[in-house]
C-alpha cells in the first residue's frame, strides 16, 4: 500500500515517514485514498485540506511562541531577580531542546499516527504554556520552555511530511508558499505581540493569550485530523538517541555561547564534544543503514538537489538569524527605539516575507527554482551590504525598507529550497529529510548568531557600536555570497518515481 503522492512506487513499512496511519482508524481509508488520487486529479480532497490547514494553524502558534520571549527578557530579569546570562537560558534552553528533539522526529513520526503525533506535539506545547503562565520562579519557567520546545520540534517536520504525502507535485510550491506564512510571519509578530502585551500586562499574559489558541488547535485537531500513510515498525536505536544530546546540543550551546562576554573555555569544550559526538552519530547512522533503520536516515543526501537545497538553507539561516539579532540591537542602541517600536519596525519585513510566500510558491510551480533562488540570493547580498553602511543618522524609513527587501529576498529562497530539496525524496525519507533540514537550520541559526555577535562585540569594544554593527553585517554579506553560488545550482526536481534525482 503506497503513500507516495507522486508515483506508484511501493511503500515499505516506514514509507510514510511523519504521516502515519493507524490501521484501525475508521477515517484512514478516506485520507489514504485522497493521498493516492491527488497526483492523478491534481486536486486535493476536503479531508486533505482540513489536515493541512489544522497543522498550519498549530505551526503558526508554536513558532510565534519561539520569538515572543525576546522583548521580555529585561522585564523577566527584574521580576524573577536573575541576571542577564541566567535569563538568556530561556532562549538557549529552547534552542537546545529543539536541536536535540528534531533528529528523533523521524522515528517519532513513523511510529505514531498523524493524529497521535499532533496530539503529542500540541499536548506538550499546551502543557508547557500553562506551566509557564503559572511559573512561580525562573526554574519552573525554564522547564516550561523546554516542554514547549519539545512540542514545537515535532510540529514542523509533521507539517512538512504531511504536505509531501497529501499534496500533488504540481501544487507543492503553492502549498509550501502558504507554509512560509507560518514560518515567516509568526516569528516576526512575536516581538510586536509581546511588546504590546508587556505595555499593558504582566509577562505571564504572553502565555495566557497563547494558551486558548493552542488548546483550540488541539481540540480541532483531535476532532478533524485524519491519519495518513502507514505506521512504521522500526525500533529506536538507544545509542543514536544518546549521541544526539551532546552532538546537536553541544554544537548549538557552544555556538550560541561562544560569542558572549566572559564565555571562557566551556563553549569551546562544548563545541569540540559536539563535533566528536556528531562524527560518531553520523558513523552510527551509516552503519545502521545496512542492517536496520537509522534514527536519522542520511541517504537523503544521495539526492543532489536535497543536498544543494539544505546547504542553501544553512547559508540563508546564518545570514537571517544574525540579522534578526543585530538589527534590534542597532534600532535600540543606535537609533534609540523602545522595544515596542523596535517590534513594529521589524513587522513589515516579516509580513512581507509571509504574504509573498503563496505568490512565490505559485511562481515556483510555473518557472522552477533557478530564477527565484538566484534573484533572492542576489537581493540578500545587496541588502546585507546596505545594512553594513548604516550609521547614527540613517533614516528609520530606509532601515525598514531594507528589512522588507531582505525579507523579500529570503522569501524567494525559502519556499523553492524547501520544495526542491524535499520533492525528489521517496516516501520513506520524507520525515528524515524534513528532520535533517530542520536540524541544519537550528545549528546554522546558532552558528550565524555566534559568529556575527562575536564580530559585533569585538569591533564594538575597539571602535564603537556602529562600527561593530557595520563589521558584523559585512561578514553576513560575505556569507551570503555563498548562497548565490548554491542558488545557481538549483534545478527543478520531480517527485520520486518521476525521474528527478
Amino acid at each position: 500500500m503506497s503513500t507516495d503522492v507522486s508515483s506508484d512506487a511501493q511503500g515499505d513499512p516506514v514509507s510514510s515517514g511523519a504521516t502515519s496511519l493507524d490501521a484501525a482508524s475508521s477515517t484512514a481509508p478516506t485520507a489514504e485514498t485522497s493521498a493516492q488520487q491527488a497526483p492523478v486529479s491534481g486536486k486535493m480532497s476536503r479531508e486533505s485540506v482540513t489536515v493541512i490547514v489544522t497543522l498550519l494553524v498549530a505551526t503558526f502558534v508554536v513558532i510565534l511562541n519561539e520569538t515572543i520571549m525576546n522583548v521580555a527578557l529585561q522585564r523577566l530579569m527584574t521580576d524573577l531577580q536573575v541576571d542577564a546570562p541566567t535569563v538568556q537560558w530561556l532562549a538557549t534552553g529552547f534552542m537546545l531542546t529543539m536541536a536535540v528533539v528534531i533528529p528523533t522526529t523521524g522515528f517519532i513520526l513513523q511510529r505514531l499516527t498523524t493524529r497521535g503525533a499532533f496530539m503529542l506535539a500540541m499536548g506538550l506545547f499546551s502543557g508547557g504554556t500553562l506551566l509557564a503562565a503559572l511559573a512561580p520562579g525562573f526554574a519552573v519557567l525554564l522547564l516550561a520552555r523546554v516542554i514547549q520546545a519539545g512540542g514545537t520540534a515535532i510540529m514542523l517536520p509533521l507539517l512538512m511530511t504531511t504536505i509531501l504525502t497529501l499534496v500533488p507535485l504540481a501544487r507543492r510550491g503553492a502549498v509550501m508558499g502558504n507554509v512560509s506564512i507560518a514560518i515567516s510571519v509568526a516569528p516576526a509578530m512575536g516581538p510586536t505581540v509581546s511588546g504590546i502585551i508587556l505595555d499593558h500586562f504582566s509577562w505571564r499574559f504572553m502565555f495566557v493569550f497563547v494558551l486558548p489558541v493552542a488548546l483550540a488547535a488541539l481540540a480541532i485537531g483531535a476532532k478533524f485530523l485524519t491519519n495518513v500513510g502507514e505506521r512504521g515498525k522500526t525500533g529506536l536505536d538507544f545509542i543514536s538517541v544518546v549521541l544526539t544530546v551532546p552532538a546537536f546540543g553541544g554544537l548549538v550551546y557552544g555556538l550560541s555561547q561562544i560569542g558572549g562576554a566572559n564565555a571562557g573555555t566551556v563553549p569551546v569544550i562544548a563545541l569540540v564534544v559536539g563535533l566528536v559526538c556528531l562524527a560518531l552519530f553520523v558513523f552510527r547512522q551509516l552503519k545502521l543503514q545496512k542492517t536496520d533503520a537509522p534514527l536519522l536516515d542520511l541517504r537523503a543526501f544521495n539526492f543532489r538537489m536535497f543536498t544543494v537545497s539544505t546547504l542553501l538553507m544553512v547559508v540563508a539561516m546564518m545570514a537571517l538569524f544574525g540579522g534578526v539579532i543585530l538589527l534590534p540591537l542597532y534600532l535600540q542602541n543606535t537609533l534609540h527605539l523602545q522595544p515596542m517600536e523596535t517590534g513594529l519596525a521589524l513587522l513589515p519585513g516579516g509580513l512581507a516575507m509571509g504574504l509573498l510566500g503563496p505568490v512565490i510558491g505559485r511562481l515556483f510551480d510555473k518557472v522552477g527554482p533557478l530564477p527565484l533562488t538566484v534573484s533572492g540570493s542576489l537581493l540578500m547580498v545587496l541588502t546585507l551590504w546596505q545594512f553594513s553602511t548604516l550609521n547614527e543618522s540613517s533614516p528609520l524609513a530606509w532601515v525598514i525598507a531594507l528589512h522588507v527587501a531582505l525579507s523579500f529576498g529570503l522569501a524567494l529562497l525559502f519556499t523553492p529550497a524547501f520544495t526542491t530539496g524535499l520533492n525528489p525524496l521517496p516516501p520513506h525519507l520524507y520525515s528524515h529529510g524534513s528532520a535533517i533540514m530542520s536540524t541544519a537550520q537550528q545549528v546554522a541559526g546558532a552558528a550565524g548568531t555566534a559568529l556575527l555577535v562575536s564580530i559585533f562585540a569585538v569591533v564594538s569594544a575597539a571602535s564603537g557600536l556602529v562600527a561593530g554593527m557595520q563589521a558584523a553585517f559585512l561578514a553576513a554579506t560575505i556569507i551570503a555570497v555563498a548562497a548565490v553560488v548554491l542558488a545557481s545550482m538549483m534545478r527543478r526536481t520531480e517527485g520520486a518515481g518521476h525521474g528527478g534525482h
